[in-house]
């Protein structure tokens, strides 16, 4: 089904991004409808003045060939010319005043919105793509736009001045030469655009070998302790050169049509020079334009001839600008998977019950992982999430956070369909520890309190406290302004899952979410970190998902997943005395973990 065939679902709170390339343009230009006015005056105003130059040399040689008192014979044409002069340098530097202006703040607006808007994608949209590439897409079509805009006002919008003045002033000369240079001018421009549209394929194409060959270097060096110990550092470069082989064929197939390109500038800058030159002579030797006349056909010859050199070379980057916005508007203004429902309310949590009812879901609907799932954890219960790989754990809290919608069936807390509930309602509600935490490459100070920003730094301290990471913190010279790199590199796993544990313990949500929350720990230290957490469990409704049993044989309340149904529910004790699936897990622990899979 096509994209516009089907409802364009938004967030209320996103910008109105439009899915097409040209109204996304003219809607990042909508806030500077005036200052884009005034550039354009500005803009023909300066080529206006540059082309009106050899009219002003008409004058003068006019008014030398007419003899009698130069003085006031020049008078005039004088102050023309230099008027001509001024004005191209004020009127163009006016025009760079304001782009100065306008520049910076359109490429912000661009990046802002594109940001924004970016933000309210779901989970699974960003499982699909890589936020490195996200974040290139969003700083390479904030500049597109402007490249976009700065060749038609700055590369075609004074070539439509400088051809049209050319063509009045050659008219008002002679009708046969204006006739002339006007059709080599409309011949000049359909052929040049004709060889932009070929050479952009090539162009296309080079741009994506360099792409790959970018990646390839980016692995390697991400890889090149891996290298090194496997001895292998020849094949990479054997593998780089393969790449760059390639960049290279692709390159001179692009550059030697650019070659042609040029072949035929050169040739067309000839045929106008020389034909403007000897037909203008041959009228004047006939009498029928003055010796004025004729230098300034020569002279216009010669300035529109440098506009017009290069103007494939502009039609082939200005191809590309547009493509640069159009990948990045195909990228990232699609619909947004989840959004809040009209007239959503905040969810307000008192007692923190969930209930799954009747809730039907599949990553792909015609296979359900849930197929009419019903559920009910009661307000407070610490309750564990155990079973094989596969077996729909996971699943049961992205659904809780609406990280995926159920296809059929409602997910409650505290009575509240929370597809009726705004999105940000909902995660102020619920904690998070992930098994493998992420941080933000700010302090640490930043990072433990960014769940409750108004947090005194005695809360922080105390939250990295209980998460067993005051020691390591006050070790490093800087302390919580210590900032920890891209992702939290700068720490070990044990170390950013303590940050992580800390952070959540502050945040004080009244649901917690625990997803191998102690998993990089050591035993010591988990068994320090656990009984903490208990603490602040309090009365917190908890899901705890683990492979090692251990983990959490003390909770309230176990659940017990396969294939996605819930086939036991009972405490640690009442499920070994079953003798059932989870005893059988149980047993089958090595090393304290469960295995992949059952078999």
């Amino acid at each position: 089904m096509s994209r516009r065939s089907t409802p364009f679902r938004r967030a209320a709170d996103a910008p109105a991004l439009p899915a097409d390339t040209g109204r996304f343009i003219l809607y990042c230009l909508r806030d500077f409808r005036k200052w884009l006015v005034l550039m354009l005056l500005l803009e023909a105003g300066q080529a206006a003045g540059s082309i009106l130059v050899p009219y002003a040399i008409k004058r003068l040689m006019d008014g030398v060939a007419a003899g009698g008192a130069l003085v006031e014979t020049l008078k005039e044409p004088l102050l023309l010319f230099a008027a001509l002069n001024v004005a191209e340098i004020l009127f163009s530097r006016a025009s760079g005043a304001v782009l100065v202006t306008v520049g910076p703040r359109l490429r912000q607006k661009t990046a802002r919105d594109l940001y924004a808007y970016l933000q309210h994608h779901s989970a699974q949209y960003f499982s699909n793509h890589f936020a490195g590439a996200l974040a290139h897409r969003i700083s390479e079509t904030a500049v597109s736009v402007n490249h976009t805009l700065w060749a038609i006002l700055f590369d075609f919008w004074p070539i439509v001045i400088t051809f049209g003045c050319t063509c009045g002033l050659l008219f008002r000369a002679h009708e046969q030469l204006g006739l002339f240079v006007a059709g080599w001018m409309a011949v000049y421009v359909l052929i040049s655009y004709w060889l932009a549209t070929r050479c952009q394929p090539y162009a296309q194409e080079f741009a994506a070998v360099r792409s790959r060959v970018n990646g390839k270097i980016v692995d390697a060096v991400t890889n090149i302790l891996n290298t090194k110990q496997f001895a292998r550092l020849r094949h990479e470069r054997e593998q780089l050169d393969t790449q760059l082989e390639a960049e290279v064929r692709a390159g001179r197939r692009t550059f030697w049509y650019m070659e042609k390109v040029r072949w035929f500038q050169f040739i067309a800058a000839a045929i106008l020079k020389l034909g403007t030159v000897y037909y203008a002579l041959t009228l004047w030797e006939a009498g029928s334009i003055g010796a004025g006349d004729f230098a300034m056909s020569a002279s216009l010859a010669l300035l529109i001839i440098g506009d017009a050199r290069n103007l494939s070379r502009r039609f082939l980057e200005f191809f590309e600008y547009l493509g640069n916005v159009a990948n990045g508007v195909d990228a990232l203004v699609q619909p947004h998977g989840i959004v809040d429902a009209p007239g959503a309310e905040p969810l307000r949590v008192t007692q923190g019950r969930i209930e799954f009812r009747e809730v039907r879901f599949g990553y792909q609907p015609e296979r359900p992982v849930f197929d009419g799932l019903n559920v009910v954890l009661e307000p407070g219960q610490r309750v564990g999430l155990v079973g094989f790989s596969g077996s729909g754990k996971s699943t049961f809290v992205s659904l809780i956070l609406r990280n995926y919608e159920p296809q059929s069936g409602q997910i409650l807390i505290d009575g509240q369909d929370i597809a009726r509930a705004t999105q940000d309602s909902l995660h102020r509600q619920i904690g998070l520890i992930p098994q493998d935490p992420t941080l933000f490459h700010r302090s640490l100070r930043d990072n433990i309190g960014y769940g409750r920003p108004d947090a005194a730094d005695a809360d922080i301290r105390e939250a990295a406290r209980m998460a067993h990471a005051e020691g390591f913190i006050e070790a490093i010279p800087e302390g919580y302004a210590s900032e920890v790199g891209e992702r939290g590199v700068k720490l070990s796993g044990g170390q950013r899952q303590r940050i992580a544990i800390a952070r959540v313990m502050l945040k004080d949500a009244p649901i917690l979410i625990l997803d191998e929350a102690t998993s990089s720990l050591d035993s010591v230290t988990e068994q320090a970190i656990q009984d903490n957490l208990d603490r602040a469990m309090g009365k917190k409704t908890v899901i705890a998902i683990a492979h090692r049993l251990s983990t959490i044989a003390h909770l309230d309340r176990i659940l017990v997943f396969d294939k996605g149904r819930i086939v036991e529910d009972g405490r640690h004790e009442e499920l070994l005395a079953q003798r059932g699936f989870y005893h059988r897990m149980w047993a089958m622990q090595a090393g304290g973990f469960l295995p992949e899979d059952g078999g």
